[in-house]
């Protein structure tokens, strides 16, 4: 088969990312008393165990010391940054910017959770039958942007010697016609003889490329048989449906696009679910209160 569907941080947070990297280096409970620091910064050591885990097998001994060396510069680099950030910054900013790296260390943990525990636990299996049923209640909202097209069509080389058998047997495209194009394929450049699948018209075109947007109206008809040519070869194409613009997309062509909705809204649903339970245990543990507030 040859056609297939083709389907900056914002500035106030850019010392958010500056704070979490000077933490990275520094924040591991490691015991390093036995060990000799390879670069300081103030108070602040690096060891070797600290990058030892980014070194690869495939790393000669020139790569690992430049490797090394730029580590070490950014890792400096980093850290003194920081440090006259927080000299220089005035207290509100730094009381600001604090808050935003607990927002954001909160929010990267707990997003990674619900997404662990939407991987074991919610269902991402979308039958047909909910597929249909959905495409039938929003059919309207799947108007067509573009012209879409089935087809059969094969991509002969320029010498290819018995084009008008081939152009006959894909127009007739019986039992033993089919059989006959199959057994000489490997003498095609290209071809699809599945046309229940719904392509483009602008994916066509390129592969046709004498099938251009001025002259598509002539060629993309249904029922249309067409030869065209160029110094790459002879493209024959039997035209077996058409779907103009705002006609509704049939549900075979946006079938991906259906499904991932359902399993968004069904991972919506599941952490909604989700939230809702782990409250609901916290307050039956009374791990979790809400005061009476004074009106």
């Amino acid at each position: 088969m040859f056609f297939r569907l083709k389907n900056t941080f914002p500035v106030r947070y850019t010392w958010v990312v500056l704070v979490l990297l000077g933490m990275s280096c520094n924040s591991l409970l490691k015991d390093h008393s036995d060990q000799e620091p390879i670069a300081r910064v103030g108070e602040l050591y690096l060891y070797k165990d600290d990058i030892a885990p980014l070194f690869t097998e495939n790393m000669s001994k020139a790569d690992s010391i430049s490797f090394v060396t730029d580590y070490i510069n950014n890792w400096a680099s980093k850290q003194l940054l920081l440090s006259k950030a927080k000299i220089n910054l005035s207290e509100e900013k730094l009381a600001e910017f604090d808050a935003l790296v607990k927002t954001y260390r909160t929010d990267l943990y707990t997003r990674a959770y619900k997404e662990a525990l939407v991987q074991q636990g919610s269902d991402t299996v979308i039958s047909q039958s909910q597929l249909e049923s959905f495409y039938e209640k929003e059919k309207e909202n799947f108007k067509l942007k573009e012209k879409l097209i089935s087809l059969r069509f094969i991509h002969l080389p320029p010498q290819f010697m018995d084009k008008e058998t081939v152009a006959d047997k894909l127009k007739s495209f019986k039992e033993a016609d089919i059989e006959y194009l199959d057994s000489i394929g490997v003498q095609f450049k290209k071809l699809n003889f599945n046309d229940s699948i719904w392509v483009s018209a602008s994916r066509v075109q390129e592969e046709i490329p004498p099938l251009t947007l001025e002259n598509q109206d002539r060629y993309l008809k249904k029922s249309q048989f067409f030869e065209l040519q160029d110094s790459l070869g002879v493209y024959l194409a039997k035209i077996t449906g058409v779907l103009d613009v705002n006609d509704i997309a049939p549900l075979s062509y946006i079938e991906p696009s259906i499904r991932q909705v359902l399993l968004n809204r069904r991972k919506l649903d599941y952490i909604r679910k989700l939230e809702t339970e782990i409250i609901d245990e916290a307050i039956k543990e009374k791990e979790f209160e809400v005061y009476a507030q004074d009106k």
